[in-house]
């Protein structure tokens, strides 16, 4: 392998991500460098300053010597870094075809203030002012889970006095203490493993905790106990809306332990916020759909009962109370001509309910 480069060669890789204003790179040995633009892949140049060095060597470097030795022995890599002096990007490096590819995301230098979410603002101040309890963002993968989330903790960490504690893998957006004193740990890093972290931290004394990705029963139990032993709890989860949401928790259970876990969720669970990025029919930008599901009385009762099939017409006719479906969220971004209805029928759960708030 060549020696590795020097951190200005990399630079204009990175500089290229920014002043493209893309959200992602990506790029394999020997191929075509592509970028992420509002939501489409667009070909690239790269930059002339690399031509000549090896893709091990800039590999390398950009996840570091270490890194690397252990990424050629599990063959993938995750982790976040700063470049170009305040830049955040996430980095996943893999194999494919025996070939080293990389899938790079640039993350926002600045938190979105919560009235550009394109969310309620009423319903992220009340979450905002919830002292305890379970709140949940899903979606799939780049839909603004992380940045959801991120600009909610910003919110609270200027305007409360409390302890805010993470869990993540990686760290993505960093948090100043600011009028909260902030508690950041990264797995693999700060600490050995999820797990490891889940079973320490309610000795450090957090008022306010985020898990990241709930990823298997295991965080799912953490993340319940969590919010029912007084704490306000953050988690993502990669489902399509609030019903599928309810379901997948719930299914990760045995079903001798069923009964308590829909207890425990309909005690708990504030909120479910299900989001997508939809790209605007002029490609010059995206929205924000989410679907947003309350507790209320009425949900708390169905999922106790396991009626999680009567949620959606709950929600749909429960707007005064915060809550949007899926469709009347992108019929809203058609009748301001920012997506056609065709658009819209690539990004609903169903079809024929998206015609009828047409």
């Amino acid at each position: 392998m060549q020696a590795i480069p020097g951190t200005d060669l990399l630079d204009d890789v990175f500089r290229l991500l920014l002043d493209s204003g893309a959200t992602d790179l990506h790029w394999s040995d020997g191929e075509t460098l592509y970028l992420r633009v509002n939501g489409f892949l667009e070909t690239a140049e790269a930059p002339a300053s690399v031509s000549g060095v090896s893709f091990e060597a800039l590999t390398a470097h950009l996840i570091g010597r270490d890194h690397y030795a252990t990424f050629l022995e599990r063959r993938e890599y995750d982790g976040a870094r700063t470049v170009l002096g305040g830049c955040r990007i996430r980095i996943n490096v893999y194999f494919k075809r025996g070939r080293i590819a990389w899938a790079v995301r640039l993350l926002p230098s600045e938190f979105f203030p919560l009235d550009s979410l394109g969310l309620d603002m009423d319903l992220c101040s009340r979450i905002c002012e919830l002292k305890q309890g379970l709140v949940l963002v899903t979606g799939a993968t780049g839909s603004g889970k992380t940045t959801t989330l991120a600009s909610l903790l910003n919110h609270i960490n200027r305007h409360r006095r409390e302890h805010i504690f993470t869990i993540e893998d990686p760290i993505e957006y960093v948090h100043e203490s600011r009028e909260c004193m902030v508690s950041q740990r990264e797995v693999g890093v700060d600490t050995d493993s999820f797990h490891d972290a889940l079973r320490s931290v309610l000795r450090e004394d957090p008022d306010i905790v985020l898990l990241g990705e709930m990823r298997d029963r295991i965080s799912m139990d953490a993340a319940l106990t969590l919010s029912e032993t007084g704490h306000l709890t953050f988690a993502t989860l990669h489902t399509s809306g609030a019903v599928d949401t309810i379901s997948r928790i719930i299914s990760a259970f045995d079903s001798m332990e069923q009964g308590q876990i829909r207890e425990r969720l309909a005690t708990n669970l504030k909120v479910v916020i299900t989001q997508q990025l939809v790209p605007w029919t002029n490609r010059e930008g995206r929205s924000l759909c989410a679907e947003i599901m309350v507790s209320t009385k009425a949900i708390r009762a169905m999922i106790r009962d396991g009626k999680e099939r009567q949620m959606l017409s709950a929600i749909e006719t429960s707007s005064d109370e915060g809550m949007t479906t899926m469709n009347k969220s992108l019929a809203d971004l058609v009748k301001r001509r920012l997506i056609s209805q065709k658009e819209a029928s690539l990004y609903t759960p169903d079809r024929e309910a998206l015609k009828r708030f047409l």
